[in-house]
């Protein structure tokens, strides 16, 4: 077992943990929306350092939880997309190529995190409409990325979604 593989298999054990514990307290956090955004925006942080640092992934995910965000995250949510992004990270790259006007590597590395985030959530997780997986990744542009990056951010998407969610995006078009 790698190292990235072990730290993922203890954060889904840590995850685990903190949902029996929530569970018996009696106290669930809810997961709206600005949670999530939250969460988002950490795995935003985690990937865009992973890539300019190549750092450990154990190393990333601690210093995410020092981050004053961190603690108006839902926190499972945060672990579940950060851990999905990097276990599918070459799969979700490999589409992606299909629907950018450049190479991988001439993208703005948070344009290019924002990109591997919501293509993540389309490819992987059927259960976030595609319209607010799109309204996501262009919010997160907005904030952190360049100025019309949002734009470029929002055409990409469309056509990755239309691609992996092609009967959702055909029946909200009828």
């Amino acid at each position: 077992m790698t190292d990235t593989e072990k730290t993922l298999t203890s954060l889904v054990v840590d995850q685990e943990a903190a949902e029996k514990r929530t569970r018996h307290s009696g106290s669930a956090k809810k997961s709206g929306s600005k949670n999530r955004r939250k969460s988002r925006e950490l795995v935003l942080k985690a990937v865009y350092r992973g890539m300019l640092n190549e750092s450990e992934l154990s190393q990333i995910f601690r210093d995410m939880t020092d981050d004053p965000d961190y603690n108006k995250a839902d926190e499972g949510y945060f672990k579940q997309l950060l851990q999905s992004v990097t276990v599918n990270i070459n799969a979700i790259d490999d589409k992606l190529v299909n629907f950018i006007d450049r190479p991988l590597a001439e993208l703005s590395p948070v344009e290019h995190a924002i990109l591997r985030i919501a293509g993540c959530e389309l490819m992987f997780d059927s259960t976030i409409p595609y319209r607010v997986v799109i309204n996501e990744g262009v919010e997160l542009a907005k904030i952190f990325g360049g100025t019309d990056g949002h734009k470029y951010i929002n055409g990409v998407l469309d056509k990755f979604a239309a691609d992996v969610r092609e009967l959702e995006v055909q029946a909200a078009k009828n």
